[in-house]
């Protein structure tokens, strides 16, 4: 068994971007060793040698986190030690402590924390940057909700391979609907109990209807094409991904998106076989995570719509429309960096640690 400490700062090697994949999965070996598990069991898990599962416990043993890493490959101009920057995110995926009255950490809070308690010196700059190489947001609480899908893995290698490495000459369309974006009008009247000391201002809604945004992204140039529609059905999707496709004509097309019926009806599959330049991937049950566009979809939710006032669903669709307009004036792609080994490898340690604890649960 490993110090508690150790034990979550491999976790947070593991879990961290910025960190090769084979140093997180020295950090995996180390922590299925330490958990008592075989080393022939270890050696499979990591796709290893039995030799090579003591070489790096040995290695860790005698040097910490710096003897899970190659001599070659030290990184001279980083801020801080790689062992620092575990601690952060160990720290950043643990509930605050009691100590310090807070529910979750903030950058501030954590390097004056880190400053008071042991003495390291980082800036709140560094940990913000850290926690948006890593995907980390303190504010917000989220699970890592497992797919059931039998062919899983299948589906990731084939989704990412697009993104990664698409076909010579293909175009890769990630599409996707977000179905009910409200029209709110926001109104502020004053407290009465606020008059001549502070301006504070609370909200009510009035809601003027919903509409349903189809999107598709194109992700070799991150160029998006949108339509707005009243219900999301079989009908409106095909007329999307026919207006989706319409500039690519005479180009092979793979399509990225979700298991939705409206997806996979009569209609839709007609179409394909009448146009077999058109390819559907879809992504594995429940993990709409690997759809591009949702990395889209997130920006226009934040920077557009939650805190916008629409006094009618044409209002609505008129910013939708404003804002895809002034992202294709300087569209960006984005850039997917994480390889499906290294996305199935980090589910197979979350289901072997789920088993693990339904198993002891279970006794």
């Amino acid at each position: 068994m490993l110090p508690e400490a150790q034990n979550a700062e491999l976790r947070a090697v593991i879990n961290s971007r910025a960190v090769p994949a084979v140093v997180a999965t020295r950090a995996r070996i180390v922590l299925w060793m330490a958990e008592g598990r075989r080393r022939k069991d270890v050696a499979v898990l990591a796709g290893v040698s039995l030799p090579t599962v003591d070489r790096w416990v040995d290695r860790y043993a005698s040097n910490g986190l710096a003897g899970l890493e190659d001599a070659s490959h030290a990184a001279p101009r980083e801020q801080v030690t790689a062992r620092v920057a575990a601690r952060i995110l160990a720290l950043t995926r643990a509930t605050p402590p009691v100590e310090s009255g807070l529910s979750h950490w903030s950058s501030r809070q954590m390097a004056g924390y880190l400053k008071r308690t042991e003495g390291v010196s980082v800036s709140w700059h560094y940990v913000a940057k850290l926690w948006r190489d890593n995907g980390l947001k303190p504010h917000r609480q989220g699970t890592f909700k497992l797919s059931k899908d039998p062919r899983f893995a299948e589906k990731v290698a084939d989704i990412v391979g697009l993104y990664l490495d698409p076909p010579g000459g293909a175009v890769v369309l990630s599409i996707d609907e977000k179905t009910q974006v409200q029209a709110l009008d926001r109104t502020q009247p004053l407290l009465p109990m606020d008059f001549g000391v502070t301006e504070q201002r609370t909200h009510d809604y009035k809601r003027h209807g919903i509409t349903n945004l189809f999107a598709a992204l194109d992700i070799a140039t991150g160029q998006v094409t949108a339509d707005c529609q009243p219900v999301r059905d079989g009908a409106r999707f095909l007329a999307f991904l026919r207006k989706a496709v319409k500039p690519h004509a005479g180009k092979d097309i793979h399509v990225v998106l979700d298991n939705l019926s409206t997806h996979d009806t009569p209609e839709v599959r007609t179409w394909l076989a009448a146009n077999p330049n058109v390819t559907f991937h879809f992504t594995p049950i429940g993990s709409s995570w690997l759809n591009m566009i949702e990395i889209w979809f997130g920006l226009i939710t934040r920077l557009s719509i939650r805190r916008g006032t629409f006094t009618s669903v044409n209002a609505l669709i008129v910013r939708i429309r404003d804002y895809v307009a002034h992202w294709n004036i300087d569209a960006k792609p984005f850039t997917w960096t994480a390889t499906a080994e290294e996305i199935l490898a980090k589910v197979r340690w979350v289901q072997t640690n789920v088993n693990q604890l339904v198993d002891n649960n279970a006794q």
